[in-house]
């Protein structure tokens, strides 16, 4: 065997062990007792939307059944008319009992859409604990216990959520995407925080209100693309920590198609690549059907390399399952396995998004083309509203022209 040969072996190798630590990590959370609330302080969720998401309305009513004292729910929109907010309305009518606010405001603070409409909401929030929760976020009825709980440990500044992905519709997109989140991203976020990170991870961000106002409020996060890792810097900043709480909330998928799944992810890569370029690289290593594949070609499908990827196959698709089962009693939907012959091109479409993360700055974000820059959103070459996908795809090919 020659030099690349025993590169290749030992990258799939690596990229088990290193999926197989994670399940550790990932037991250990799943095994966690839950947090006992001891004082139950007043809280708004602060519930931006836009678009006609589907299981929107599952989404939304999750966070209407929770099983807290008093809490109080703001959703908003800025386009007036935005298909989230019938959906809103109708959630209003469904739970009466609930507090439920909703605001239209259509006023843009700067680049950050998301953050723009939370700062038309955030008036409209009466308590001063704030738990600002993605739309398609889908929640247990004790999720604001388990939040609050953690948020309340001494020392603690913002919390956040790891989530598990959840298809919302059908088809091989929405499986490998929420595959990603579950076997890729969730154990890895899990496994970095057991060796000290704190990460916010977007989905949940609770902090007390005094705490927002100490950092700049949210106008110190409307021009950055990575809001949630700018607000947890931020706060570590402040001498506060960042903590995961112990409830595991499932993310929606929404693509259809692996070119609208290609646009989301590459966003994603592409702001975490900015933030941390040589960290990001690294990712390469947790993908060992990618570089099996890669030894099976080197070789020239020699039957030895085809037997070590169907080994490697094996041992991927055994550690997805037990992370399925570890994570079953704790999830907020149930679990869709995701089928074993999806796992290579999992594998190989990640491996594929990380190289062309590097290879530009544009990404596509509510249908607007914006730049990622260590974390800044800048302005640069926006997209049209409601972009064609085609155009979108377009865009992104002549990201050097947008820059210049």
């Amino acid at each position: 065997m020659d030099t690349l040969t025993h590169g290749l072996i030992l990258l799939s190798v690596f990229g088990i062990l290193q999926a197989a630590a994670s399940l550790v990590a990932v037991r250990r959370f799943a095994a966690r007792a839950p947090c006992r609330l001891t004082a139950a302080p007043k809280v708004t969720i602060l519930k931006p939307v836009c678009g006609a998401e589907p299981l929107l309305e599952e989404a939304l009513a999750s966070f209407c059944q929770q099983d807290y004292p008093t809490y109080q729910l703001v959703i908003g929109a800025q386009d007036p008319a935005d298909p989230a907010l019938i959906v809103a309305r109708r959630i209003k009518s469904r739970f009466p009992t609930t507090d439920i606010s909703i605001v239209v405001d259509p006023t843009r603070h700067g680049a950050n859409g998301k953050i723009a409409n939370l700062m038309n909401m955030l008036p409209a929030a009466r308590h001063d604990v704030l738990v600002i929760a993605d739309s398609d976020l889908h929640v247990r009825p004790d999720y604001l216990r388990q939040v609050v709980a953690e948020l309340l440990q001494p020392g603690t500044g913002l919390v956040t959520t790891v989530p598990a992905g959840e298809p919302a519709v059908p088809g091989v997109a929405a499986r490998i995407g929420a595959s990603h989140l579950t076997h890729v991203f969730l154990p890895s976020a899990l496994l970095a925080a057991a060796i000290g990170r704190q990460d916010c991870l977007g989905g949940t961000m609770a902090l007390r209100r005094q705490t927002l106002e100490r950092v700049g409020g949210l106008a110190a996060l409307v021009n950055h693309l990575a809001d949630d890792n700018v607000l947890g810097r931020l706060v570590r900043g402040l001498g506060l920590s960042v903590r995961l709480a112990n409830t595991l909330p499932a993310v929606t998928v929404q693509e259809a198609t692996l070119a609208a799944l290609w646009l989301h992810e590459l966003r994603w890569a592409r702001t975490i690549g900015a933030l941390a370029p040589i960290a990001y690289s690294a990712c390469v290593l947790q993908y060992p059907l990618f570089w099996a594949l890669a030894l099976v070609a080197a070789s020239g499908a020699a039957p030895w390399s085809v037997m070590f990827l169907l080994g490697i196959w094996l041992a991927r698709a055994l550690l997805v399952g037990r992370i399925d089962a570890a994570l079953a009693p704790r999830r907020a939907r149930p679990a869709k396995p995701t089928p074993f012959w999806l796992l290579p091109l999992r594998d190989v479409l990640s491996v594929v998004e990380i190289a062309f993360s590097f290879c530009g700055s544009a990404v596509v974000w509510r249908g607007r083309v914006l730049h990622a820059d260590r974390g800044d959103l800048v302005p640069r070459g926006l997209g049209v509203p409601d972009m064609p996908l085609l155009a979108q795809a377009s865009a992104l090919a002549a990201d050097k022209s947008l820059a210049a």
